[in-house]
């Protein structure tokens, strides 16, 4: 049996198909439903790095017509939790969201990618808190908001 996440197997199947792209962000969607709820559309995915868009649309603003903060925390938690997934070795270790630190830089006025990445290789330890940094670019690459996301990684009993 591979050491292999099941979720970064998919990727390298489906990305290969037509709109396998968009498959795969609906099999994640699928996996977990909130995600769905802001159309997120994952761009890239490999051990140590996810990244991820959302549009522009009314379905995520807030009163003023921008993307809404929430949704910006809801796409930074997608790209770190689905860029863990990939990279925390299967067999031997789990992980869950245990916090997350943002700024909110700028107005989101444009649709905005999410880039979600640790260095490799990693000694992957038990009870670590392991901290994921992700950033979010507007269509102008003005970074508008930053996110620490704190992973607890533990060993598999």
């Amino acid at each position: 049996m591979s050491n292999k996440s099941s979720v970064l197997t998919a990727w390298r199947i489906v990305k290969k198909l037509p709109f396998g792209h968009w498959l795969f962000t609906k099999i994640v969607c699928f996996k977990a439903p909130y995600f769905g709820s802001m159309k997120p559309y994952i761009l890239n995915l490999k051990a140590g790095h996810c990244s991820a868009r959302v549009k522009n649309r009314r379905r995520v603003h807030n009163h003023i017509g921008t993307i809404h903060a929430i949704a910006q925390c809801n796409l930074a938690e997608l790209c770190a939790g689905v860029m863990v997934d990939s990279t925390v070795p299967v067999k031997t270790h789990r992980w869950i969201p245990k916090g997350m630190t943002v700024q909110y830089l700028a107005k989101v006025d444009t649709d905005v990618t999410a880039i979600a990445e640790i260095d490799l290789p990693h000694q992957w330890l038990d009870k670590e808190d392991l901290v994921v940094p992700v950033k979010l670019y507007n269509t102008r690459n003005e970074l508008v908001f930053t996110a620490d996301i704190t992973m607890y990684i533990t060993a598999k009993k």
